[in-house]
């Protein structure tokens, strides 16, 4: 059985990392991912992602996947910018990723997920569509 705990760490991840877990809760039938396709479109393929668990989250209907963890991620996106997403990640999936990040990063990196007015994914998403959308009206 695995624990219902939280760790207490910030993971550094790359892009293709960060796919195969976006696809993998997308398999299991996980809340939070970004759709087939998303990642690969919009993350900056040489960028490095970091994810941070912040509560174990469960699922009645499948129990065989719960409790995984809701980490908040901090991801950049094609055009550079560091924006918010959530990332529900298994449990032993997160644990196989290497620590690779001293503590003052990973207080850093908790710090801006926490307290900076960062954009949300969504929003930039919105914003990416609606630049494209006026640019295609004129």
């Amino acid at each position: 059985m695995v624990s219902s705990e939280v760790p207490r760490t910030v993971k550094a991840v790359d892009t293709a990392q960060l796919i195969l877990l976006d696809e993998q809760a997308r398999k299991c039938g996980l809340n939070r991912h970004h759709g087939a396709g998303w990642l690969a479109t919009y993350a900056d393929r040489t960028a490095t992602h970091y994810l941070w668990p912040v509560l174990a989250h469960q699922l009645a209907r499948q129990p065989e996947f719960s409790p995984h963890w809701r980490c908040l991620l901090l991801l950049t996106v094609r055009d550079g910018r560091q924006v918010c997403s959530l990332l529900d990640v298994l449990p032993a999936s997160f644990n196989n990723l290497p620590e690779t990040l001293d503590s003052s990063t990973k207080s850093e990196i908790a710090t801006k997920l926490e307290h900076e007015s960062l954009m949300t994914q969504a929003e930039w998403a919105q914003s990416v569509t609606a630049d494209m959308e006026s640019t295609v009206r004129w």
